[in-house]
């Protein structure tokens, strides 16, 4: 579960003193499994809330909670297990450039200490689902660009997350690719994942209709 209670965020300034308040009075919850859109335009604080949710910041003011683990009382040896939790989908793709598709997708699951044969099962699983596995020792600049954004999901999802946030993840995909990343997202979902989206498209909720969140200038203007 994902609970926010009256949160508000401000980013430091230079000197580092709070800056203005990006987020303001925020309230929801998301039960277990669940998926949701996060609309809003540009400056709409829907990062924000995403960095919140994957435990990148904590709130000025106001609790969050992931995961039955409330940000005001974590101290910092319990934020990597719950991190561990989380799988994130940037709005870069953030892919390793040294690293073959298959060692992208292997990282977190080497950092988590899995056995090689754990890792050996899981990402060609894995890799066979998204369609990558006869380009599993291609290099990220050598994939397409929806092709590098499978395997950003691939490589969010291969931990079994509880919860995956991804922010704008269709941004810069062409239709028939959005809607395959769409479809991958959906079906983590219903593999029991809960899923967060952030975007700005309105093509893609009324493609998967779900619980929607609408921000305006840091607040929640609309919960649908």
């Amino acid at each position: 579960m994902v609970r926010f209670s009256r949160v508000a965020l401000a980013y430091p300034d230079p000197r580092g003193r709070p800056g203005p308040e990006v987020l303001r009075d925020l309230s929801f919850t998301l039960g277990e499994g669940s998926f949701t859109w996060i609309l809003g335009p540009s400056g709409a604080g829907k990062t924000s809330v995403l960095r919140l949710m994957h435990a990148a910041l904590r709130p000025s003011s106001g609790e969050v909670e992931l995961l039955g683990l409330p940000l005001s009382r974590a101290r910092r040896r319990d934020l990597p297990p719950l991190r561990r939790r989380i799988g994130v989908v940037h709005q870069e793709f953030r892919l390793l450039g040294h690293l073959t598709a298959w060692d992208n997708v292997a990282l977190p699951l080497r950092l988590a200490g899995a056995s090689e044969a754990a890792v050996r099962t899981d990402v060609s699983e894995l890799l066979g689902w998204i369609g990558l596995d006869t380009k599993q020792d291609r290099r990220p600049e050598e994939l397409s660009g929806g092709e590098q954004q499978r395997l950003t999901i691939a490589r969010a999802v291969v931990t079994r997350p509880a919860l995956l946030v991804a922010d704008e993840p269709t941004s810069d995909l062409d239709a028939r690719q959005a809607r395959r990343t769409l479809a991958l997202l959906a079906e983590m979902n219903r593999l029991g994942t809960m899923v967060v989206v952030a975007t700005h498209s309105e093509d893609l909720p009324a493609r998967h209709p779900a619980r929607t969140l609408t921000l305006e200038g840091g607040r929640l203007v609309a919960d649908a």
